[in-house]
């Protein structure tokens, strides 16, 4: 089966919606999740989260809601957000990002709205770790998780959820659709529709 990159980030709620919506694609790609930092992505592109900026960031939240909504999923904002995934996520990349711990991971933060930051060792407990401080303080720990960040940086990855298989780059919860035409047509890209885009030169640039 073809093989799929799947990176994500505890942070984003778009991630979870995401999750829950690649099952068609698992029956043709073998996706690996792979935990990044975003904050990563960010600083590296110079841009700002949605949660950054005020307006978008209640925007985002109610879209989560009814977006969850129609997808039929439990859906509940944890208590604080943006909140600081870094030791859940290392959590995850030591446990390998199994698609179970993935899952248990994400219902606890959207399912259930629960803190991966202040409630870290109910977390770890909800994925059966006892000694999650020795966990994630593994120094190898620690650097797989910078090399899985950059290693999506390096593929052009902005953002999360991103999936990536074919060298080609599919962004966002809304994308399924998009990635799955592509499985049905390998060669979508080089019709002259998407050609077109390639040639469009940059504009005004703000600095």
């Amino acid at each position: 089966m073809e093989r799929a990159l799947w990176f994500f980030d505890l942070i984003s709620p778009f991630s979870y919606l995401h999750y829950h919506k690649l099952k068609p694609l698992r029956e043709r790609l073998e996706i690996q999740a792979v935990p990044v930092l975003f904050a990563g992505f960010l600083k590296h592109w110079g841009t700002k989260g949605p949660a950054e900026i005020p307006s978008k960031r209640l925007h985002t939240y109610q879209y989560c809601v009814w977006a969850a909504m129609q997808q039929g999923v439990a859906f509940r904002m944890p208590p604080r957000h943006p909140f600081n995934p870094l030791a859940a996520q290392r959590l995850l990349v030591a446990l390998g990002a199994t698609d179970s711990a993935v899952e248990a991971a994400f219902h606890f933060v959207y399912g259930e709205g629960r803190d991966p930051e202040y409630d870290l060792p109910a977390l770890a407990e909800r994925l059966n770790v006892t000694d999650v401080g020795e966990l994630i303080a593994k120094p190898e720990v620690k650097e797989q998780l910078l090399r899985n960040t950059q290693a999506a940086i390096d593929q052009g990855v902005f953002g999360v959820p991103t999936l990536v298989f074919r060298n080609r780059i599919f962004w966002g919860s809304d994308t399924v659709d998009w990635a799955q035409q592509f499985l049905n047509q390998p060669d979508l890209f080089q019709q002259n529709e998407y050609e077109a885009p390639t040639k469009t030169e940059f504009g005004i640039a703000r600095k």
